[in-house]
């Protein structure tokens, strides 16, 4: 299968070219090729690759910027995809578009299945359910993809910061009233190319789903576990989302639930905790 990835330096973008093999060639498109804030150049990528299914792991992510600049995260977000799905639809390419969580307002306590009612609370998550509607509107072969919480061992991700302070600070003090499912990008890669083979076979599983590491926890339990995991002796302090005000509301149920993602394609939410060892080896 030859793949067309939008990105090459984010998180996801990074380990889908890592897992290029013989009967999976992947082609990962830089923001110097196809700028987001140009809707037509990144549409006309699609409409001239040879490519069998297309993955968009792009995005403004900068939560609390956004709320500056929501017209470029927009543009971003919800046009480029919109013109991206478009011309998949045109050449009838399976597109995987990746999501977020932030898409809900983060009430209750109960995971969310793709199907509950979407309320963003900031302009990031405005914007990208306003991708979400673009890529279904295109009308062809889609998965939007939700996730949550994603590290790596590259980029800007919250294992990666933990391993800084923890190493410089004898303590911390971190959300705890914010839970969801921290997710390895390598794992979300793996996903992403599993279900654009199940789409290119089978059409008709096109919809939205869910897929996130389990089991789910707060932002302060997962940093105990990094700690804990990196031999790192640090202190921490549990505290509200209230003592940690940011521009942007986060969400504090980032729950999702995953189980059509596992009946439509056979994909488990993955332990985060085996993950983040295989991400520590890599440091």
């Amino acid at each position: 299968m030859k793949l067309l990835v939008f990105g090459e330096t984010g998180q996801v973008a990074r380990e889908l070219a890592a897992l290029a093999k013989a009967d999976l060639e992947v082609t990962c498109v830089p923001r110097a090729q196809a700028d987001f804030a140009d809707p037509a150049a990144a549409a006309g990528i699609v409409a001239e690759a040879e490519a069998d299914a297309v993955i968009n792991a792009v995005a403004y992510t900068a939560v609390d910027k956004a709320e500056e600049e929501e017209a470029l995260a927009r543009k971003v977000n919800a046009e480029t995809p919109g013109a991206i799905a478009k011309a998949c639809a045109a050449r009838g390419l399976p597109l995987v578009h990746i999501s977020t969580d932030y898409v809900f307002d983060g009430s209750g306590d109960e995971p969310r299945a793709p199907g509950a009612a979407t309320a963003p609370l900031g302009a990031y998550g405005r914007t990208k359910l306003a991708g979400e509607e673009a890529v279904r509107a295109a009308g062809g072969a889609h998965a939007i993809l939700r996730t949550s919480w994603v590290f790596s061992a590259h980029g800007a991700n919250f294992v990666k910061t933990m391993l800084r302070l923890g190493a410089e600070r004898d303590r911390l003090t971190i959300v705890d009233d914010q839970r969801g499912g921290p997710t390895e990008a390598a794992d979300i890669a793996a996903a992403c190319v599993a279900i654009a083979r199940a789409l290119r076979d089978d059409p008709a599983k096109s919809g939205t789903y869910h897929f996130a590491g389990a089991p789910d926890v707060s932002w302060a339990e997962f940093a105990m576990e990094i700690f804990d995991q990196a031999g790192i002796t640090c202190e921490v302090a549990r505290i509200p989302s209230s003592d940690y005000p940011t521009p942007a509301q986060r969400p504090l149920n980032s729950r999702l639930d995953c189980s059509a993602t596992e009946a439509a394609f056979g994909i488990p939410r993955p332990d985060w905790r085996v993950a983040l060892a295989r991400v520590l080896q890599q440091k």
